[in-house]
């Protein structure tokens, strides 16, 4: 258990710039909800600054209680009908060039919510033909026919984060199987999207097990991935087993690319959804 002070490299740097200041102006004017503030990103002044930002459908509470997640768990309210429109409202006020669409687990749901994603893309591509979106599922408990539905409204790219190494998972997401999260990034990588998946690591995995993740995560066809440092959101969670160090990530960096991914976002402050409107390119 790591009780040592942040490293420097952990620093955040205060956002500024005009276009950071406007969407700023506008998400406060229109009580707008984004994950990048709820989640206290360490990239909102960079992502926003670049036109994207990350919004969360089917409400605040997840069925689930991953042990690295600050999201409440419980039983969720029925999904807002009105939702889609409201986030391609936003993404609209918000003039957002790329957004990031992402949701609790809605295990209680017969469809997992799968619907309601579609709607939800479906609309924000109706209201905004020239921003891009990337949505970031959930499981869907492996169903197939679930993760082809939200793929179906042609998001731009699909990601879904595995989150961590083979043997944390069970500790690290309690319901979410590594081999289901496997399955589900061959299913993505079928799709006319893009697929793409997160890891975290400083929960207690070894470099040698990161990257047998890469391995394992490649051999699904996905090839794009993002590696960021784990930091503990409340005494509650998961503590953070490490720091690990920036000479480190940019070896897992060299090694992803050496296996075949075409994006290795590796970072200690890296997030799935950092630099998520350049996952676009280079196919």
């Amino acid at each position: 258990m790591s009780r040592e002070r942040k490293p420097d490299w952990l620093k955040i740097k205060l956002p500024t710039g005009k276009r950071y200041a406007d969407v700023m102006d506008i998400v406060k004017k229109h009580n707008l909800h984004t994950i990048c503030q709820s989640g206290n990103c360490p990239n909102l002044g960079e992502c926003w600054g670049e036109g994207t930002a990350t919004f969360m459908i089917l409400g605040d509470i997840c069925t689930r209680s991953c042990r690295f997640c600050a999201v409440k768990t419980g039983k969720p309210l029925p999904p807002d009908e009105q939702e889609p429109g409201k986030v391609a409202r936003s993404v609209k006020l918000m003039n957002l060039k790329h957004c990031v669409i992402t949701s609790v687990d809605r295990d209680d749901l017969e469809d997992g919510g799968a619907v309601h994603w579609y709607n939800t893309i479906k609309k924000i591509k109706e209201v905004n033909p020239n921003t891009t979106i990337e949505s970031l599922i959930p499981d869907f408990n492996g169903s197939k026919k679930l993760i082809e539905k939200v793929a179906k409204a042609e998001p731009e790219v699909i990601s879904h984060n595995l989150e961590t190494v083979e043997r944390l998972s069970k500790e690290v997401r309690i319901k979410a199987r590594y081999d289901i999260s496997l399955k589900v990034l061959e299913i993505l990588t079928n799709t006319n999207s893009r697929a793409k998946t997160g890891i975290m690591v400083g929960l207690g995995e070894s470099n040698e097990e990161v990257i047998k993740t890469l391995k394992d995560i490649i051999s699904t066809g996905c090839k794009v991935v993002t590696i960021g440092q784990y930091l503990q959101p409340t005494k509650n969670h998961l503590p953070v087993d490490r720091y690990v160090t920036p000479a480190e990530f940019e070896e897992f960096k060299k090694t992803g690319m050496q296996l075949g991914f075409s994006i290795v976002e590796s970072a200690p402050l890296v997030r799935s959804s950092y630099h998520a409107e350049k996952h676009l390119s280079n196919k």
